[in-house]
């Protein structure tokens, strides 16, 4: 048949449903849970301080995906212009004190999020976030998350946005770079080939330059773990993770997120399935009904 006589008709309503979602719970998990999945994250390398785990699995034990909250940071810009009572100015020790005290209490942040790739594009990741930050029991829950901007499973989750930021060393960074190297300062590739053909006297004094200067405008480590701990972590970074980290300073735009928690307060099962994220809207409260429904089955079965 002939190209120009065959009609495609496409139906938008027509979805495939991926059914091993009826065998899924998100619950409690651990370290372990992490540690299998952890090198799937961009962020592989460091865990933040006070991790708590929740983790995806299959109804025969299979490990899908994990979760790690962790305390809120004090300072935080994003944060600051959503919340502008929050932004620190003119404060008294008083007022210092309580605002770590509220942010501490109602306040968590979903630091790592890591989807075996075998699942991911399935729908899992949003469903499990909203789970677990109902389960976790957090007034508010941030994100920061520069892969938001090229795959937006947060805002399914039920994440509120708020404006896109440049980073505060962009200006400074691009003049440092430019300073220092041909290549464009975004290529890793490049701009680490272009260190490694210096000669040895001026590729030192240019890795002391960036080490000197990522430190300077790094606040990931001058706060939490790093915090009084000097130079030593970055003095020991490699030549090319060193790059990196001052190409994640100068270029992040990571996208900031809130969730609101509806259910606050609300006692809810160690154990939900999965499938719980669609009894209700991602930021409505529990369907109590539906809830309860599988509270008896489950409690029948056991």
């Amino acid at each position: 048949m002939p190209h120009s006589d065959v009609t495609i008709i496409r139906n938008d309503q027509a979805r495939g449903v991926f059914s091993l979602t009826d065998e899924m719970f998100v619950e409690r998990g651990s370290r372990a849970d992490w540690d299998v999945l952890h090198s799937l994250h961009y962020k592989a390398e460091a865990l933040p301080a006070g991790p708590q785990y929740y983790r995806c699995v299959t109804a025969s034990g299979q490990l899908v995906g994990v979760i790690v909250f962790c305390p809120v940071s004090l300072m935080l810009g994003p944060r600051h212009a959503l919340f502008p009572k929050l932004k620190p100015g003119g404060d008294t020790h008083f007022t210092n004190v309580h605002r770590a005290k509220w942010l501490n209490q109602n306040m968590t942040r979903a630091a790592r999020i890591v989807t075996d790739t075998l699942y991911r594009g399935t729908g899992v990741s949003y469903r499990m976030v909203n789970l677990a930050m109902r389960m976790y029991g957090a007034k508010y829950c941030e994100i920061q998350s520069s892969m938001s901007k090229f795959n937006p499973f947060d805002l399914k989750a039920g994440f509120k946005h708020g404006h896109l930021r440049q980073s505060r060393a962009y200006d400074k960074g691009m003049e440092f770079f430019q300073s220092r190297f041909v290549g464009h300062p975004a290529d890793h590739e490049a701009i680490v080939q272009e260190l490694n053909a210096m000669n040895e006297r001026l590729r030192t004094a240019v890795i002391r330059d960036i080490r000197l200067f990522y430190y300077k405008h790094s606040a990931k480590e001058k706060t939490g773990a790093k915090m009084n701990k000097g130079t030593g972590r970055v003095d020991g970074l490699s030549t090319a993770m060193l790059v990196r980290e001052l190409q994640q300073l100068v270029f992040a735009t990571p996208v900031y997120g809130i969730w609101s928690n509806p259910d606050v307060g609300l006692q809810l099962p160690d154990r939900l399935p999965i499938n719980a994220f669609d009894w209700q809207k991602p930021g409505e409260a529990f369907n109590q009904v539906k809830l309860k429904q599988y509270t008896a089955h489950d409690s029948n079965e056991v």
